[in-house]
């Protein structure tokens, strides 16, 4: 049969990315969000070739591309000796390699992207303070239940919820998130309050004892995007706490100079603590399933949680349209296709802030050593897995 109807809980990046890729093929879709407007918290975020891949899947390319700063470099110091110890260039071997660019952007930004691209789709209703609260399966599809007692009839259900996704706790019944123990603190500030000699066009990160800080340029080169991240065993989760400059001092104390001042610099600093979960095998349910960070939440260390919910979302819409004769067949389609590679980042995340952003000691210093000895070549080897996708496969695209 033809699904008539897919319901889409949550109107973030991988929900609208769901709406766009899942409209696209035709189907209607309905975006049921829990807040009173669409919108977008936090600044920035990273979008690999593979992020810009779906994008152009979902025919925003060219607009993501506009508000987008093209950098130079992913740069690594050494937060302690103020060294550089290894630097991978995004130029036109980089693209050539990956098929697409590596760019930095407002999450707000890529937000009204995808936003204004699902307004202007007649297939694509957008409904606001529309809370899913759960789903019950029927032999026509699936009941979405709302806050407030209404309920929609759909044919499937996407829960594209976030991490403390009411739908996956249906799905997968897997608890509370698991907390990291990193507290993340996060400022942007004006171009011309960022040190002359730390203005770099580069996606730049200081690793250091238990800590790491991370600077780029944003919105045209207006802002300049600061994260620092202190593992100091926070209990409980946090998201947008306001936390004044001291206490985020305390976590750099240790680092040098060049490093610490970028913290002076930042002003209105906020507050996460990081949760993630471990990977599950179960993304599906008769006719709903999971995507995003609903389906694999993960750490920040390979900046690829958008790239990946839009990487699903490229997948789903291509699933589903291929089993348009047994829905539940494309959600599992979906499923397999999507489980290992989203686990293999979830799982290489806490590695890479374990091994890269935290160490100490002779850690670092092997760390160091093994990073140095790369070439570019080397690099681009190393991460063919991870940008060669375009979402349609979880093999290597890339040659």
């Amino acid at each position: 049969m033809d699904t008539q109807t897919i319901a889409v809980a949550g109107g973030g990046i991988g929900g609208l990315s769901a709406a766009l890729g899942l409209s696209k093929k035709g189907f209607d879709v309905v975006v049921l969000e829990k807040a009173s407007e669409l919108g977008e918290i936090g600044a920035g975020i990273q979008l690999g070739p593979n992020a810009f891949h779906a994008l152009d899947y979902f025919g925003v390319g060219v607009a993501a591309r506009d508000k987008a700063v093209f950098i130079d470099m992913l740069r690594l110091m050494d937060a302690v000796s103020g060294e550089e110890i290894i630097h991978i260039p995004l130029d036109e071997p980089f693209r050539e390699r990956f098929g697409n660019p590596y760019a930095v952007i407002h999450r707000a930004d890529l937000h009204g992207v995808l936003l204004d691209a699902c307004r202007a789709r007649e297939n694509i209703e957008l409904r606001v303070n529309s809370e899913v609260e759960g789903y019950t399966n029927t032999a026509a599809g699936v009941s979405v239940r709302l806050a407030g007692g209404d309920a929609l009839a759909a044919d499937v259900l996407i829960g594209a919820d976030g991490l403390w996704s009411n739908v996956r706790g249906s799905v997968v019944d897997d608890g509370p998130p698991r907390v990291s123990g990193h507290s993340t603190y996060r400022s942007v500030i004006p171009f011309a309050q960022m040190p002359e000699e730390l203005r770099w066009n580069a996606a730049t990160l200081w690793a250091g004892p238990k800590c790491h800080i991370v600077h780029y340029p944003l919105s045209d080169w207006k802002y300049f995007n600061l994260v620092v991240t202190y593992h100091n065993d926070a209990p409980e989760p946090v998201a947008g706490k306001p936390v004044s400059k001291e206490e985020v001092r305390q976590g750099f104390a240790h680092i040098h100079e060049s490093a610490q001042q970028i913290i002076e610099i930042g002003n209105d600093w906020r507050l996460w603590v990081l949760c993630d979960r471990d990977p599950v095998e179960t993304w599906v349910d008769g006719h709903v399933a999971l995507l995003g960070d609903a389906a694999h939440p993960m750490m920040q260390y390979y900046a690829q949680g958008a790239c990946m919910a839009m990487e699903d979302a490229v997948c789903l819409s291509d699933a589903l349209d291929g089993h348009r004769a047994d829905i539940h067949a494309g959600l599992i389609a979906y499923q397999d296709q999507r489980l290992v590679r989203t686990a293999r980042v979830q799982l290489g995340a806490r590695a890479i802030g374990d091994h890269i952003n935290h160490a100490e000691g002779m850690h670092a210093r092997v760390r160091n050593e093994i990073l140095r000895a790369m070439s570019t070549e080397d690099c681009y080897d190393r991460l063919a897995w991870l940008y060669g996708s375009t979402g349609l496969t979880g093999a290597e695209t890339a040659s």
